[in-house]
């Protein structure tokens, strides 16, 4: 298989730009995956460290943890890897606020990846009793978004 550099660095650099930790590609058979703890091609028995610079300041976690499993019959999970925003535009209202009466199908956020906003929609009607993400924030497949109870 022959390694595409131009390709994994425009995707690193796409992951720099994001705040994402991962992203994948596939064009037919060919899979290309960068991450932050590495590059790997599938199907390719070799994987690429990419470089860190540890003088950059990290923005550091400050959210409380979670102590709502994904497994939570009222939990909305990320059905994808990107960035999280509350309202469709910066300075309009959220589309959601704690303590709000949602139907199934309403928008509860949107969740940008690769230069694609993902509407994120109720899955059943109830109040949402948590938000557990804030606008601009990424998140990671599965990670647990709000509940809706």
């Amino acid at each position: 298989m022959k390694i595409d550099e131009q390709a994994i660095r425009k995707l690193a650099e796409l992951l720099d730009e994001t705040k994402l930790t991962e992203i994948e590609v596939a064009e037919g058979e060919q899979v290309i995956r960068v991450s932050r703890g590495g590059i790997v091609a599938s199907g390719a028995p070799v994987a690429f460290s990419m470089p860190s610079d540890p003088t950059i300041p990290q923005q550091a976690n400050t959210n409380a943890p979670s102590n709502v499993a994904s497994n939570h019959p009222g939990a909305v999970v990320s059905p994808m890897v990107g960035t999280v925003y509350m309202q469709a535009e910066p300075g309009a209202a959220p589309f959601v606020k704690k303590g709000d009466a949602v139907n199934a199908g309403d928008t509860l956020l949107i969740i940008e990846a690769m230069k694609v906003m993902n509407p994120i929609k109720a899955s059943k009607s109830g109040t949402v009793t948590q938000i557990l993400v804030q606008s601009g924030q990424p998140v990671e497949y599965g990670d647990v978004l709000m509940v809706i109870e």
